[in-house]
């Protein structure tokens, strides 16, 4: 039993030490000027202390739009952070809702990610997991714009304490013991307080002040905006202000509905921008998404990009957002950005601004794709990407990740202009993100779309990818009939077109359902036929033969398999194909592990380890080790099993 424990000693021979997670802190800064709110503040006090009795505390803040529910949870966080130690966490749920519901999973993907910890598949698993990495951990969870008690439920820590702000009253968090309290509008007193701030004591009588915090109905983001016209024209004096908002017609109009403050001000900051802060708000306006980037305005043609990006900033028009991904995204406040919204749809050349935007998601969506799966086979011609913010793999995938909201929206605006063709080609690049991130809800609806857009271009072979692409979804989510049911409307299309590897992807489809169902010798017979339509490309008859290995190791087969994978590694070693030469030790590992020949499966699993480990895979090295550590139950190697179980605790520790 020598060759396994050699095999042992080198797996044992490096060792890594992960450096300790960073701690999240994802709260946005708080403004400079803040007044009041010594009650809410007191309540949020209150909670520290029965965090301090082990107990996890839920407190809700419920209010108008722009009455400083955010502000006021910045606040408080800055002043308190001493009291969590492992971090704070964000999350808008306005973001994140699509479609009357909210993608609870992603969210929890983004926490446990900022932990880096391991993100399961199902929204069930990990809500479980950020449980089990919140347990006794002092963090601060803040969800903005919550509509239901039941969006709470999903995302709480098992310890820490959690803020809750919605314009929605939410008694149903009562039941999980929440404080719920209602944030009201700042008092006249209050409101004078914060702009006497800003504008010193020369400016403005104490009469006018009062009367602007009325016609501002007290509410923050208005104040805020009447402080950066005050501040940033000096000639600009109070009464001036006060006799805008006081114009009789204006205010009645605007008191159609509880935010009309806030509208009739954003109308006057809007007036007094500068050039290209207000083409910067037409971008705010006309992106279908909910963020904006330099990257974006400079690409859509905005002009003095950061200028504008400074002003609307200064103007509170503005928040960054905190994430890891590259470049800089902001968000703006719904109530803003339905303003924005309105203003750009008096532009004239809105469409092509429109048009502008969906060009640059396609074009980095693109370059993403290209970065992280290499050459694989794609319908669209390659295109010239507007602004390359990034070089590697894991930037690819971290912006694609961060504008998941922004790309999916901007599928469905593309679709709404009938821009068919910009639909099916971002959906064929939007397979790197959804193949890796398993982001089922908005992998379905894009490519639905995007079907039928390949339909109406007339475009045969892109409703055959879109349809595969379609049915892949549903075969992940182990919905096999509806993965069936696209595969064979995808096939009704192949008479159409001319390019083999279209009915390859389709045997490959197919046979990966057949061998997920338990029959691996229907799989084996598609996998060859998908192995046939691929001959043309080196890489496509390695995944080929890889997956055809697979089915052979099924169905006993295994001799077989071993001279498909002898062949496949020859050409993967002639192409340097490193991820497949990477992939294919495990399944000859399997095929061995099979036979019997366990010393010869510790070799190939310990090769297949050794290649993950260098190409920074870490989910395949895991893999990899996990047959390890069977393997060294089966061979009785305590050794070998221990070597194994501490690199996966150093790789799950390192996720």
């Amino acid at each position: 039993m020598s060759g396994h424990v050699v095999q042992a000693q080198s797996i044992g021979a490096v060792h890594f030490h992960p450096e300790p997670p960073p701690t999240p802190h994802q709260i946005r800064r708080p403004r400079r000027t803040f007044v009041n709110r010594e009650g809410e503040l007191a309540a949020l006090v209150a909670a520290l202390g029965r965090l301090d009795d082990g107990e996890p505390a839920i407190v809700a803040f419920t209010g108008l739009g722009g009455v400083g529910k955010t502000e006021l949870i910045s606040q408080f966080v800055a002043r308190h952070r001493a009291h969590f130690p492992h971090g704070d966490l964000y999350a808008d749920l306005a973001a994140f809702r699509h479609l009357g519901g909210v993608d609870l999973s992603e969210i929890l993907a983004g926490f446990l990610r900022a932990f880096k910890a391991e993100v399961p598949v199902m929204l069930a698993e990990r809500a479980a997991r950020f449980r089990t990495v919140t347990t006794g951990k002092r963090v601060l969870v803040f969800l903005d714009n919550v509509e239901h008690a039941s969006e709470v439920r999903t995302l709480l820590p098992s310890d820490g304490l959690v803020v809750v702000a919605g314009r929605r009253r939410l008694p149903g968090l009562v039941l999980d013991g929440a404080e719920v309290r209602r944030l009201d509008p700042l008092s006249t007193s209050a409101g004078t307080e914060l702009v006497r701030r800003w504008l010193g004591p020369d400016r403005g009588t104490d009469r006018e002040l009062c009367e602007l915090v009325e016609l501002c109905d007290g509410l923050p983001l208005a104040l805020n905006a009447v402080g950066f016209q005050l501040v940033g024209h000096g000639e600009l004096e109070v009464d001036q202000i006060v006799a805008e908002l006081s114009d009789a017609d204006r205010r009645l109009a605007s008191l159609s509905n509880e935010e009309g403050a806030i509208g009739q001000m954003l109308d006057q900051v809007y007036g007094r921008l500068s050039p290209e802060a207000r083409a910067l708000y037409h971008l705010v306006g006309t992106n279908p998404g909910p963020f904006v980037s330099a990257e974006l305005a400079e690409a859509s043609g905005v002009e003095r990009v950061r200028d504008g990006l400074t002003e609307l900033r200064a103007a509170h028009l503005l928040d960054e957002v905190e994430d890891t991904a590259p470049g800089q995204r902001f968000r703006a406040h719904d109530l803003v950005r339905l303003h924005a919204r309105g203003r750009a749809r008096e532009l004239p050349e809105r469409i092509g601004l429109l048009a502008r935007i969906v060009a640059y998601y396609r074009g980095e969506a693109a370059l993403a794709d290209s970065l992280v799966l290499g050459k694989r086979f794609r319908l669209q011609e390659p295109v010239e990407a507007a602004w390359p913010g990034f070089a590697t793999k894991p930037e690819a995938l971290e912006w694609l990740r961060a504008e998941r909201a922004n790309l999916r929206e901007t599928v469905r605006a593309a679709a709404e202009q009938g821009w068919h063709g910009e639909v099916w080609r971002l959906c064929e690049s939007l397979w790197a993100l959804y193949h890796s991130g398993k982001h089922y809800g908005d992998w379905v609806e894009t490519h639905r779309l995007g079907v039928e857009s390949a339909q109406w271009d007339g475009r045969p072979g892109a409703v055959i990818r879109m349809r595969n692409q379609l049915a892949r979804a549903y075969y992940e989510l182990k919905d096999f009939p509806r993965a069936t049911e696209q595969l064979a409307l995808a096939s009704e299309q192949l008479p159409l077109v001319a390019e083999p590897r279209l009915s390859g992807v389709l045997y490959e489809t197919n046979g990966l359902v057949r061998l997920a169902e338990g029959r691996p010798d229907e799989a084996v017979e598609l996998f060859r036929l998908a192995l046939e339509d691929n001959r043309s490309d080196p890489h496509g008859v390695v995944v080929q033969s890889y997956n055809l290995a697979q089915a052979l190791t099924a169905a006993g087969r295994v001799a077989e398999a071993l001279t498909v994978l002898d062949e496949a590694t020859a050409l993967a070693e002639e192409t340097e194909d490193d991820p497949m030469l990477m992939r294919l030790p495990l399944v000859r590992a399997r095929a061995h592990r099979a036979l019997g020949d366990l010393d010869l499966a510790v070799r190939h699993a310990d090769e297949s380890a050794r290649r993950a480990r260098d190409l920074g895979q870490r989910a395949k090295e895991a893999e990899a080790f996990t047959l390890l550590a069977a393997l060294a139950e089966e061979l009785g190697d305590a050794e070998l099993a221990e070597r194994a179980r501490v690199r996966l605790g150093e790789l799950k520790e390192a996720n």
